[in-house]
């Protein structure tokens, strides 16, 4: 199973080094990363996902305590979260493909941020699903570049988990 885990630490050179060399060191890999400052000065907000069972998270969130310049560690995989992931994608699109790239653009919200002859750019942003769904459907266009940022998440002060509800909703549209 994937874990989400959110880091808070001090903001300074070598924090993230550590951090990784730990993972590395027990040989766990880290399948998305991202970093950025967090709400207080002097802070960051590190959003990994991990692979692993819920004791090897455990076992790996306390080794992360550990290390110096740790605040606070949070498995938040199973808390409502809002998720949220960027991608830019240079996708092939000659004169005859270009307005079906276009189409599915638009379907997905997606921002056209460079075209030229021969080429889009295209930025996308929200959830992991979104993300992956799009992607699948451009495939065929032929994708030249992707530059993805990893996920990121922040806890849900509502408490509302919006996977469960579509899941739910998608049901009971279903049911007729």
């Amino acid at each position: 199973m994937k874990h989400t885990l959110s880091v808070l630490v001090q903001d300074e050179a070598g924090v993230l080094s550590r951090i990784s060399g730990l993972f590395a060191r027990r040989g766990f890999n880290i399948e998305s990363l991202a970093v950025g400052p967090a709400e207080k000065a002097g802070m960051s907000r590190i959003t990994m996902i991990v692979p692993g069972d819920n004791r090897t998270i455990e076992q790996l969130t306390k080794q992360l305590y550990k290390l110096v310049n740790i605040f606070k560690v949070q498995d938040v995989t199973n808390i409502p979260c809002v998720e949220r992931e960027l991608i830019l994608m240079k996708i092939k699109a000659s004169h005859e493909t270009r307005s079906l790239i276009l189409e599915i653009a638009n379907i997905f919200r997606a921002k056209i941020v460079d075209m030229a002859h021969e080429y889009l750019i295209l930025e996308v942003t929200g959830d992991p699903g979104k993300v992956v769904a799009i992607e699948q459907l451009l495939k065929q266009y032929g994708i030249v570049e992707i530059a993805r940022t990893g996920k990121i998440s922040l806890i849900r002060s509502s408490n509302v988990n919006t996977e469960l509800l579509r899941n739910t909703l998608s049901r009971e549209v279903f049911k007729y």
